[in-house]
């Protein structure tokens, strides 16, 4: 058994019935092509190695790396990469980025970037099975209003749907980490509900929001450099959303945020003189 390195947060999933039940919510077929991040010891990809067509297992640690390219050597269809995934665009290791789909126990220290890694990807994967902690599973599934609720909630499900399968307690894994986890089922929207630049200014209005999270959302954007409104601008958008701009940003819904993002990109559009 290979030592965890604690610099990279691995714990290795050992309970076999949870492994099962992670590849079937990933639905493997035998033309699919899958990637799976952070593959560890193999504990999933012996469960998929011979079920898909292709089998890309991308790790970072080069001691695991090594030992999982020792034992899938003579099984087709499997390829083990030593590599960080938030270097590799996911595209990139699929023959059909369309169709590939995306499997991991994500390392609780870089599961943010790497869900927005992995929803920034056009095309977009078509479905994403991940193991993450289960406060970060609250923060994405939190309904507006909740403290929990905030630009990670936002971010995600204005462009794909989130469903939570099961939970996985603590002692699942070795070593035993110190907080338990919950497994994800991520289906990106298809078609893409929003536009690459409508994703942007979603993404640029509720970094600014959730700065100042507690500030009414006029305030903001008011202050922030980003937008610097005139009143008579808040006036309108206000008028032009139907959305309140005395309320604070985590009653907002992430459809409201669209609404309220395409404004204000309008709005721009509009201070901008005309050769």
């Amino acid at each position: 058994m290979v030592r965890p390195k604690r610099s990279l947060g691995q714990h290795f999933l050992v309970d076999p019935n949870i492994q099962r039940r992670i590849v079937a919510a990933l639905e493997p077929g035998p033309e699919d092509e899958v990637l799976e991040i952070g593959p560890g010891t193999g504990a999933l990809t012996r469960h998929l190695a011979g079920r898909v067509r292709r089998l890309v297992a991308i790790e970072l640690d080069d001691r695991l790396a090594e030992a999982l390219r020792r034992e899938f050597a003579g099984t087709p269809g499997v390829e083990i990469l030593r590599a960080d995934i938030l270097q590799i665009e996911p595209a990139r290791v699929a023959h059909d980025p369309q169709r590939l789909k995306v499997v991991g126990n994500i390392p609780y220290t870089i599961t943010t970037p790497l869900l927005f890694h992995l929803l920034a990807a056009r095309p977009r994967p078509a479905r994403i099975v991940v193991m993450v902690q289960r406060e970060v599973a609250d923060r994405i599934l939190a309904p507006p209003g909740q403290k929990e609720y905030g630009a990670l909630s936002v971010g995600i499900r204005t462009v794909a749907d989130v469903e939570r399968l099961f939970e996985v307690g603590r002692h699942a894994f070795r070593p035993v980490p110190e907080v338990d986890s919950t497994v994800l089922v991520i289906t990106p929207h298809r078609p893409p509900r929003l536009s690459e630049e409508e994703e942007r200014a979603v993404r640029e209005l509720t970094r600014a929001a959730f700065r100042w999270r507690r500030k009414q959302l006029r305030t903001t954007l008011r202050a922030a450099p980003e937008y610097a409104l005139t009143p008579a601008e808040l006036d309108a958008l206000e008028r032009t959303t139907g959305i309140r701009l005395d309320r604070r940003p985590e009653t907002l819904a992430p459809d409201e945020f669209v609404r309220l993002a395409r404004a204000l990109s309008a709005l721009r559009a509009a201070r901008t003189p005309r050769a």
